[in-house]
Parts: C-alpha cells; sequence; structure tokens
C-alpha cells in the first residue's frame, strides 16, 4: 500500500504464464485434438504446435542464449512444467502472486500474456478465437483471487475484427477486464491503421477502455527487424521499439486519433527514450507535409490528449523523456514475472529513477496515469 515515502504503485503491464492445462479446460472436447501442445522442432528448442504451426521457436532461441539454465523444460512435472526455472509461480499462481506483489510493493497490476502472444500466429481464425477466448476465461479465474488488485486485459483474434468486438464486449461486460490487447504487428495483412478496424475502435472507444499495444518477439507474422539478422536478441532490440514507433506513427498520422478522440493508446514494453524523437519527428513531417495528412492538431497534440508509454524499472531515460514531454504520458511497467528486470526490487528501482525528476513525478507515473489509461477511479 501507499505511504509517505512510497505512492500507490500500478503495474501497467504484468504478465501471467499460461499452464498447459487451461487450454483443455476452458475449451470443449471437439477442439482437444488442435490444442497448443509443447514439442522440440529439429533443431531442439522447446516450442508449441498447433496443427501443423510452430510458435515461439525464436523466443526459445533467445532464453536459451541467454542462459542454458533459462531454457524451457517440457519434462519437468505439474501445470507449470512448461515453462524454465527461472519463472516465478506468481505467473500462473495467483495467490504466489499477490505474495510477490506485497513484497515488491506493488498494489495493483493489470496482466497480459506470455505464451498466447503467439495465438495470433495461428492461421485458422475459429481456432484462435477459441484460443482467445479459453485464455481469456482462465485469466479471469486467475483473477479472481482479488479483483482490486488484478485485472485482466482482453487477448482478441484481431484477424476477425467482428468476432474481436464480440469477445471485448463479453471480457469488458462480464470479466471486468479493462483493456483491449493487441500487437503493433500486421494481422491478416492489415497495420493497425487499418480502417477495417474502425468497428473495433468504436467499440473500445465506447466500452471507455483503452487498446494496448504491445510488441512479442514472432515466427510467422511481419516483424520490423527480422529480415536483418538470425540473431534472436537482435530481434528482440529491434522489434520492440521499431513496431512501437510504426504503430504509434500510423494510428496518429493516419488518423485514428483523430477519428476517435475519446480512445486511450498505451505503448508497452519498448522503453520510453524513442519518444521525444518520434514525436518531434512526426510533428516535422505534419509540418512539412500537413497538406497530404487529414490531421486538425499537431501529432504531439494527439498523442498527449490519447496515448501513454510504460517506463522499464530500470529505464534510464524515463527522467529526460519527463523533462522534455512532461509526466503525463507516462507509466510504469513491471514484466513481472519474465526475467528482464530484477525481482525482487523493481519498485525500488523506479523510485530511485523518478526521483531524479520533478516533484510528484513518482504519483503522477505510478498512480494517476495509469489510472486516466485504464478508467480508475482517482485514488
Amino acid at each position: 500500500m501507499s505511504s509517505p515515502s512510497k505512492p500507490f504503485v500500478i503495474d501497467a503491464d504484468g504478465h501471467v504464464i499460461e499452464p498447459l492445462g487451461l487450454w483443455q479446460e476452458y475449451t470443449e472436447r471437439r477442439w482437444h485434438a488442435r490444442l497448443p501442445r509443447p514439442v522440440t522442432d529439429e533443431n531442439g528448442l522447446f516450442c508449441y504446435i498447433v496443427d501443423d504451426t510452430l510458435l515461439m521457436r525464436t523466443a526459445s532461441r533467445l532464453s536459451t542464449q541467454a542462459s542454458d539454465d533459462a531454457a524451457p523444460d517440457p519434462t519437468r512435472p505439474g501445470d507449470e512444467g512448461d515453462y524454465p526455472e527461472t519463472l516465478r509461480p506468481g505467473g500462473w499462481d495467483a495467490k504466489a502472486r499477490l505474495d510477490d506483489m506485497d513484497l515488491d510493493g506493488m498494489d495493483l497490476a493489470f496482466l497480459y500474456p506470455t505464451m498466447a502472444f503467439f495465438l495470433a500466429e495461428v492461421p485458422d481464425v475459429e481456432l484462435q478465437t477459441v484460443l482467445c477466448r479459453a485464455y481469456n476465461d482462465w485469466l479471469a479465474d486467475y483473477c479472481r483471487a482479488d479483483p482490486e488488485r488484478l485485472v485482466g486485459i482482453a487477448l482478441l483474434p484481431l484477424a476477425d475484427v467482428g468476432a474481436s468486438i464480440a469477445e471485448l464486449e463479453r471480457c469488458t461486460n462480464e470479466h471486468g477486464f479493462r483493456g483491449a490487447f493487441m500487437r503493433p504487428n500486421p494481422y491478416a495483412g492489415r497495420t493497425i491503421q487499418s480502417r477495417a478496424y474502425d468497428p473495433f475502435w468504436d467499440c473500445a472507444q465506447s466500452l471507455g477502455v483503452p487498446v494496448t499495444v504491445h510488441e512479442g518477439i514472432s515466427d510467422h507474422l511481419p516483424t520490423l527487424g527480422r529480415e536483418r539478422s538470425e540473431n534472436p536478441v537482435l530481434h528482440h532490440l529491434m522489434s520492440h521499439p521499431f513496431e512501437q514507433m510504426a504503430a504509434c506513427a500510423g494510428l496518429v498520422l493516419d488518423g485514428v486519433l483523430e477519428r476517435y478522440p475519446r480512445l486511450n493508446f498505451v505503448f508497452l514494453e519498448s522503453g520510453c527514450g524513442w519518444l521525444p524523437y518520434w514525436i518531434e519527428r512526426m510533428d516535422g513531417h505534419a509540418g512539412t507535409w500537413g497538406h497530404k495528412l487529414d490531421l486538425h492538431m499537431k501529432p504531439s497534440e494527439y498523442f498527449r490528449r490519447q496515448c501513454f508509454i510504460s517506463m522499464d524499472p530500470d529505464d534510464e531515460c524515463a527522467p529526460g523523456v519527463i523533462d522534455q514531454l512532461g509526466t503525463e504520458s507516462l507509466v510504469w511497467a513491471s514484466d513481472y514475472p519474465h526475467t528482464d528486470h530484477d525481482f525482487p526490487g523493481a519498485v525500488r528501482e523506479t523510485l530511485e529513477i523518478l526521483a531524479r525528476g520533478p516533484a510528484g513525478a513518482a504519483e503522477q507515473v505510478l498512480d494517476r496515469n495509469p489510472r486516466r489509461l485504464y478508467g480508475l477511479p482517482a485514488s
């Protein structure tokens, strides 16, 4: 909880770890032969297979390259056996997560997937829809351990816009979820700013939930930077900021924010340091070629009105971003229980970084901004 020395801390981007058993438990029996199952590929890398599609090979290459101890071991017993020992049980055990949140000083967490990131790569859109629904139902049960502190973000089969609208309405109204998750990569050949999504934007705006944009390295979706190297570290390094920059520019310059002025967006897990440069560049291009854009404000004004970006626990760029753009668009993401950042200590490290900013920066970034983003009442 908050104290004179620590504000209320909202994790705008934490993750769950999907136990293998969820797919059978939350789907009808007729789908069971086609559910995700762990395998090793021709190179001995752990991955999942859905029908004939292998998923998570790039992620497995990255974790294996980082540490042999962190390589997934599908032979371990238990529902969590498809994940490495380095991941904390709070990823799949909500009560363990709540204990870890208390240990590190987190008060509320918005939750995103891990394996289910890759469901957008399943070619059969009907099956993809079934798997998204199963994940959302499992996540809703996970959040029931403490609905005041654990809040889900809806995973959607965005290759089918109509099915995504129906699932977002269901998750918002039945499960109390507070956002619509999508990757910045093209779905079904459509970029994020495609007019085909207009009914979806209208739905999210009407429901009062934000669209949360989060990249993840991919095996099959078009991904900026992948063609430049076979090294999975470079894939991760480039894909997260580059895909988010492209999505941000598309949403702003192609007029999505102009047409949907009450719809919020957040760009997660790509660092925040690129934002001042990108806003300045967008403003410059709009100033030079504004006659080719259907905009009535500067790109920076749209961003400040409707958009947010997350800082990481060790994001040393955050004070500079605040100095250039202010505190109003920044939220914080723990990435728990992934191994990118230290645990425990993420909140402490973040508070130390924000202490180098103006007075009140921590309260703004860790509490007030995520409340505005996710539509929560003021504390």
